[in-house]
């Protein structure tokens, strides 16, 4: 099978372009810079999704193709990323229409789903959607995108769509490593003394790569999954990452009630200096107080589907991390395998 990727160099990208060629596929990796990380054995081409034209021209032969590209971004309001994640996905569909492809595997996200109507439920694919005003515009524009990539399906292309929850795991190149890897490794290294209260449905993005070739070979038309792992505290996850090479990790976790009067200082200040909040953000706060279980048996009953346990990928992270000289083993050794035996 002939498969295309946008956004091919990014975390879940090489993780994709690795999981394909392993499993036999040929791959072509679009994006507007070529990682250094990127597999050998993968095809590279520069791409500009808004460049329809030339990305017809580099779908031509493609059986599938993965739409990963999106821009994140914690503001109520941001034209750019309602453009790259409203306008670029329909922009990918097109092209993959006129060009003969024949499935497009559209990566979504968790917060495309209205977490404050779920709130206090198991999340499955059936939950209402982002079409709130009041929502951020990353959540919206991740569910008008799909609206969008829909629209074109209608037309003949076979879509499948896929929602990764919290992603993180080894082979992350980034710098900085994006949210929860960072927090892990901060964790590890005895730098984080607290943590926010509340948690995550965690993925591995080993996982999340084969949940996309899993749709993409059996998904059906039109269908959507959730793939998720393991619902866990922030502050569990952590101090399980720092036990794994001898640290204590955070001591404390701080209370909502707490963190909400923090971020109404800092919000509007981040504002004034033309800045996002980061993790003091309404939003932020408002993603982890509302985030809870998450039930992928779709993606386990029709697809096969099945997430390693979260233990597994913190330690395959933390090895990563030590071995690119992120993260210093000290005396510790190697990583704990977690029966009492260093790895």
């Amino acid at each position: 099978m002939k498969t295309a990727i946008t956004g091919g160099c990014g975390y879940v990208g090489l993780n994709l372009v690795r999981t394909l060629l392993d499993a036999g596929h040929e791959v072509l990796a679009l994006d507007r810079v070529q990682s250094p990380h990127l597999d050998s054995r993968a095809q590279w081409q520069e791409q500009d999704i808004f460049d329809a034209p030339s990305l017809q021209t580099a779908l031509e032969g493609v059986d599938v193709v993965f739409h990963l590209v999106a821009k994140i971004s914690l503001a109520q309001e941001d034209a750019a990323t309602w453009h790259v994640n409203v306008e670029g996905a329909k922009v990918v569909a097109e092209a993959a229409l006129m060009a003969g492809v024949r499935r497009m595997v559209h990566v979504s996200s968790i917060a495309s789903f209205d977490m404050y109507q779920s709130r206090g439920r198991t999340m499955n694919e059936s939950m209402p959607r982002s079409v709130d005003p009041g929502l951020h515009v990353y959540a919206r524009s991740k569910y008008a995108g799909e609206c969008e990539v829909m629209k074109v399906a209608a037309r003949g292309l076979e879509v499948v769509v896929c929602y990764p929850t919290g992603v993180f795991g080894p082979q992350d190149f980034g710098s900085p490593m994006p949210h929860l890897n960072g927090n892990m490794v901060d964790s590890a290294r005895g730098r984080l003394p607290v943590m926010v209260e509340g948690g995550f449905d965690l993925v591995d993005v080993r996982d999340v790569a084969q949940g996309l070739l899993l749709a993409a070979e059996h998904g059906r038309n039109g269908e959507n999954y959730l793939l998720g792992g393991e619902f866990v505290s922030m502050i569990d996850a952590c101090r399980r990452a720092a036990q794994l090479v001898g640290e204590r990790g955070p001591r404390f976790m701080l209370p909502m009630k707490v963190l909400k009067g923090i971020a109404a200082v800092v919000g509007p200040l981040a504002r004034l200096f033309g800045r996002e909040a980061g993790s003091f953000s309404e939003v932020a706060l408002a993603t982890i107080e509302t985030s809870g279980p998450i039930d992928h048996s779709k993606a386990a009953r029709e697809l096969g589907y099945q997430p390693r346990p979260t233990d597994e990928t913190l330690r395959d992270l933390l090895d990563f991390c030590i071995e690119r000289g992120i993260l210093q083993a000290g005396d510790k050794g190697r990583l704990d395998d977690g029966a009492g035996r260093r790895a």
